[in-house]
């Protein structure tokens, strides 16, 4: 059998399955590996190696009986430090919260358990997960094991670095304007955010407006769809996406890689952040696009650009429902000045809103969510880069200016929040690998692939339609 880490997250659980490979094998495999690069790659702020090698001696010793009501049985994951686990310590990525051991662990972590997967600890997060980059001040930066001077991005960076590197067939993340897609971009992987409502535990810090769901990271469409499954398990019914079709797995839509019946796709690079900051497609980010639109028009599909108007106002009341989250926040004033620059600036500028202000952005959003469903309703999907540049150096965002961080990461990441505020699902599929050249090695350049509501399965055929072509499940990174 080849490294344990060398196998698709598929291939673990039938291993798993058919009695080749023990838990215990499969978590020792990960824990050495952890060892070896976590810190490299700073992907992890807790390692629970021995609670870990308990849990999944207990799998073992109880057999495969129950492996077909628990779709990860046996299989390593962590929990993002956002997520509380009763018992193990959980910072929020912040200074503030260094002492925070929860007693009660968040409905997300008994999802998982229930699933049968076998945590190994928690995944590095900025700080409340507030940024879309990780470099908390309270640990060390996430990085892309594709270059290693570069970030993982956020706020599950520390997540997709772990699976990036090898350190973890899959990991659950949570995405409030791009966490998810955003590091799953960084890193080369497939990220999944699922339309609203549709994973029933989301858990950790949130903000208003319902922005907040929780999602796969995997290197595979197939992995993605099979941690999906674990997190919306079913039976479980979500509060606002319809089941998926016909009851079944997601699994089942991430397996049919032949193409189907031509679907629309529509095309755009329009964002709604361009009313306030000047949003550029990089020569790269095009490239990723430009491949896409290639590859899903050879697959039989119709892909056409499509006209998009978004309103002119998104920015300003998007900034009010992302600064509510930190001025929430039960914080001492004597404790402030533990806070990091940008959380302090969302805070002090989130707390100088009334409350007629936080209302009037909730309504206006509830009318853009409605109109971007209605723009994008002609369209089984739509297409836009993931990212509009190459992840960037760590230290690229200002440090001390908030104004000017937000901006910047508006700037790079200017296509993910509006997903989130229309409530729909959306793919970022790792489609390109940069040329290497002489001032850097070749990075991965992702897509973003927006469904209709509740129309993961959809994305999912198309995610491994595009995986079949263009074999991103054989890359890895220099770390590998």
């Amino acid at each position: 059998m080849a490294d344990l880490h060398e196998l698709t997250a598929i291939e673990q659980r039938d291993a798993l399955r058919r009695g080749e490979l023990s838990s215990v094998e499969l978590v020792t495999h990960y824990l050495g590996r952890i060892e070896s690069h976590g810190a490299t790659v700073g992907a992890f702020v807790e390692v629970t190696a021995a609670r870990a090698l308990e849990t999944a001696a207990a799998i073992d010793a109880d057999g495969r009986a129950a492996a077909a009501t628990r779709p990860i049985l046996g299989l390593p994951f962590a929990d993002k430090d956002l997520v509380a686990r009763a018992g193990v310590p959980t910072r929020y990525g912040s200074r503030l919260m260094a002492a925070n051991v929860p007693e009660v662990s968040d409905p997300l972590v008994d999802v998982l358990d229930a699933a049968g997967g076998v945590s190994l600890g928690k995944t590095a997060t900025p700080e409340f997960g507030t940024p879309s980059y990780t470099e908390p001040l309270a640990g060390v930066p996430a990085r892309t094991p594709w270059d290693l001077r570069r970030g993982a991005g956020g706020s599950s960076g520390g997540a997709a670095a772990a699976v990036a590197a090898g350190l973890l067939p899959f990991a659950p993340g949570s995405d409030g304007g791009g966490s998810i897609r955003i590091p799953a971009a960084a890193c080369g992987l497939v990220g999944l955010k699922p339309s609203r409502g549709r994973v029933p535990s989301d858990g950790g810090f949130g903000f208003p407006g319902g922005l907040v769901t929780a999602g796969p990271l995997a290197r595979t469409v197939a992995d993605a769809a099979l941690l999906l499954d674990a997190m919306a398990p079913a039976g479980a019914e979500p509060t606002w996406a319809t089941a998926p079709p016909g009851g079944g797995p997601f699994l089942a839509a991430a397996s049919r890689a032949e193409p189907t019946a031509p679907l629309r796709i529509g095309v755009t690079t329009v964002s709604p952040w361009s009313s306030w900051y000047e949003i550029a497609v990089s020569p790269e980010a095009r490239a990723a696009l430009d491949t896409a639109i290639a590859e899903l028009g050879g697959l039989g599909h119709r892909v056409e650009e499509l006209e998009w108007t978004p309103g002119a106002a998104y920015p300003d009341h998007f900034r009010v429902i992302w600064q509510a989250g930190p001025a929430s926040l039960p914080i001492p004033d004597e404790a402030v000045g533990l806070l990091e620059p940008l959380t302090a600036w969302l805070r002090e500028e989130g707390r100088r809103r009334h409350v007629g202000e936080l209302a009037a952005a909730t309504g206006w959003l509830a009318g853009f969510e409605r109109d971007t469903i209605a723009a994008f309703s002609g369209y089984d999907a739509v297409l836009t880069p993931t990212l509009a540049v190459p992840p960037p150096l760590v230290g690229h965002y200002d440090a001390a200016d908030g104004e000017r961080n937000f901006e910047q990461q508006c700037q790079v990441t200017p296509w993910t929040s509006f997903v989130n505020a229309a409530g729909l699902p959306a793919i970022q599929l790792p489609v390109l690998l940069t040329e290497p050249s002489a001032e850097r090695p070749a990075l991965p350049m992702g897509v973003q692939l927006i469904g209709r509501p509740g129309g993961e399965a959809v994305l999912l055929g198309l995610g491994a339609q595009l995986e079949a072509v263009l074999r991103w499940d054989a890359r890895r990174p220099p770390i590998w």
